[in-house]
Formats: structure tokens, sequence, C-alpha cells
């Protein structure tokens, strides 16, 4: 398997292989990394790895009880993440391309990636300004019978977009055309859908496409009969998620 070492972003959620991540980046420790990146030629790659985080912070503690009432002020690229980093991670996450990173006037970074291959992580190294990792790129196997999987999930998915537009009273778009390739069905409708982190992150280390796909559709089932179930729950009960500091 090839093995890279790259520069890591921890967050609060999983990013899947093809889907845009938006960064504002105002830590020291990910303003470092972006400066780095920034040193890489425009018609070169900027590449850095993405996992979701196990146990704890996103956000490095700013001050005693800052960001929540538990947190200890800590410094260094490791911060919030514990004397072994490795374990404050989950195993498989994605490398992400950066198409565009701009610096701010304050110092902070705008920063539009897109999730590409995923990895698996071998090593968390943190002696330098910000973390980086060895990391094992993971292939994609189709599995068995993808095709006819993608079919089906892709039929319960518009009745599950229906039935969530119907509870946030709000219309739902057809315009846009959904793919039919089954690896691109599985990332985009478990990116799409309203999961908690551990379900995501199962979904991205899914042996092979067509398992996904078979966990997606039982989910999709599930949920959609949530929803038709709960009619008068309201709507930011359905959207409401913890809420990203980057």
């Amino acid at each position: 398997m090839t093995t890279v070492r790259l520069p890591l972003f921890p967050l609060n959620s999983v990013l899947f292989p093809g889907l845009v991540l938006p960064l504002n980046i105002f830590e020291e420790r990910y303003r470092a990394m972006m400066r780095e990146l920034l040193k890489t030629p425009e018609d070169e790659s900027r590449r850095f790895g993405v996992v979701a985080i196990r146990d704890g912070h996103e956000v490095a503690s700013t001050a005693p009880g800052m960001p929540d009432q538990t947190a200890v002020l800590e410094r260094g690229p490791a911060a919030g993440f514990g004397d072994d980093p490795v374990k404050a991670f989950h195993g498989v996450g994605c490398i992400a391309d950066a198409a565009t990173i701009r610096e701010g006037a304050d110092g902070t970074f705008e920063v539009l990636a897109t999730g590409t291959t995923r990895v698996r992580l071998l090593t968390v190294e943190a002696s330098g300004p910000f973390l980086t990792a060895e990391l094992e790129e993971l292939p994609e196997d189709p599995g068995d019978g993808a095709g006819a999987l993608a079919q089906g999930v892709l039929r319960s998915f518009r009745q599950y977009q229906k039935r969530l537009a119907g509870a946030r009273e709000r219309s739902l778009s057809t315009g846009a055309e959904l793919p039919d390739e089954p690896t691109v069905v599985s990332y985009l409708v478990a990116a799409a859908m309203m999961l908690d982190t551990p379900t995501k992150q199962r979904l991205l280390q899914a042996p092979d496409t067509a398992s996904r796909l078979r966990d997606e559709l039982k989910l999709l089932r599930s949920e959609t009969s949530i929803i038709r179930n709960l009619p008068s729950l309201p709507a930011s009960e359905l959207t409401r998620g913890p809420t990203s500091l980057n």
C-alpha cells in the first residue's frame, strides 16, 4: 500500500471523497499549516489529511474553562488531544486537496478543499508547529451488487429528502441531478444524511462500496420512518448538531 506523510487537520466531522470542505482557520497551529501549504506551487496539489476526532477538542482551550468548563489551558500542535494524539482520532480519514487558500489581513485563513482519497491513520507526529501523520491510502473495492444497490439507495434517498423537506416545512428542489456511479452515490448519501459522527465514520470505513450502500439503505429507511412518524417535531430539532468552531 502507498503511504504518505501529510499535515493533519482533525475535525468534529467526517470528510468523504468528492465532498467540499470549507474551513475558517484561526488557531496558530492550523495557520502555520496553511502557510506551509502555500509554499507548494499552485499547479501542484496542496494536500492534508482530515480525520474525525474520537476523543478531544477541535479547538484548543484559549483560557482555563474555555471552550468548555472542563478545559485546561494547553499549547502546541497536539493541544486538546492528550499525550498520544493517534488515540484521539478515528483510524480512517480522508485526504483533502486545498483548491483555495486565502489569508486575511488578521492572519486567519479561508480555505476551500475537496476530499479525494480515503486513508488509514498509522502514526501522528507532534514535534513541529502542526500535526503531521503517516497515512496509508485505502483502495475502494466496489463489492458485489453495487450497481443495483446504488439505484435502491437513490430511490430511498429521494424519499428521505421529501420527508425531511416536509418536516422542515420547506419545498424540495428537484433541479439537481444525482449521480449514478455507485461509489460516488455512496459517499454523497453518507455526507448528505443527518447522522452522528460515529455513524458517518462507520460509513467512511466500510470495506467496500456495496457494504456502504447496504448500510445506507437500512439507515435511509429507518430515518425516513422516524421523520414520517414525528410530524410535529420542530425543524430546528431535525437539523440540530454540534457547532463546529472551525
